[in-house]
């Protein structure tokens, strides 16, 4: 298997009063292709500004 290039292990996150994020978990491995799909609202971008920093998890 290759090596773990991005990890997310129960990631929460709360906008305001809004929580946006709830126990989100997942691996990509270097070299595969990963996608992010969900209907508008449902997180993506919360989840990538964590992932890259620009946003502070709570959790």
């Amino acid at each position: 298997m290759t090596e773990v290039a991005v990890k997310v292990d129960r990631l929460e996150k709360d906008l305001g009063s809004n929580k946006v994020l709830r126990g989100i978990s997942f691996e990509a491995h270097s070299g595969e292709i990963f996608g992010l799909l969900g209907p508008n609202g449902a997180g993506k971008t919360t989840t990538l500004r964590v992932i890259c920093t620009l946003l502070s998890p709570d959790a």
